[in-house]
């Protein structure tokens, strides 16, 4: 505990820090919905503008569903080539990056209060499994060349 009280500030300025963070991802994450709602809203009137009739056979509704594909196809495309939507939408991610960065901070800091491996020494722990496995699979298979090779020499 004597630990974790001490790294108890660290842990107070990463929250300090995604709480900001957290305000400007919100930000961010409510205008990419505005985008996306405001083009839905506009696909959709200009669909029922070139299709304003209910469709009544298969022939009509598959003529419908060319009409609402080919509009939002083209719309949702000229929102995701846009200037603006992909000034937002990166800073979106990179504002979900330093929330994940922070996070992570945290979390190795309360790991290392209990005494426990940080996430980083466990991934590196994962690492050195996954080659010795790797290398293990690869001698079993030569093992058992060798063995078939004096089989069939027998």
């Amino acid at each position: 505990m004597r630990a974790f009280a001490t790294n108890s500030k660290k842990v107070a300025t990463e929250l300090i820090e995604i709480n900001e963070n957290l305000l400007e991802f919100n930000k961010y994450v409510t205008e990419y919905y505005k985008q996306l709602a405001e083009t839905w809203n506009e696909a959709q009137k200009k669909v029922n503008l070139k299709a304003p009739e209910v469709p009544h056979d298969v022939e009509q509704i598959d003529a419908f569903k060319r009409i609402w594909i080919d509009i939002f196809d083209n719309d949702f495309t000229e929102l995701f080539d846009s200037k603006k939507f992909g000034e937002n939408y990166g800073k979106l991610v990179s504002k979900e990056l330093d929330l994940t960065k922070h996070w992570n901070n945290i979390t190795n800091v309360i790991l290392q209060s209990a005494n426990l491996p940080s996430k980083e020494e466990i991934d590196e722990v994962y690492k050195e499994l996954h080659s010795l496995k790797k290398r293990i699979t690869k001698i079993e298979i030569e093992l058992k060349k060798k063995r078939d090779v004096n089989k069939n020499e027998k």
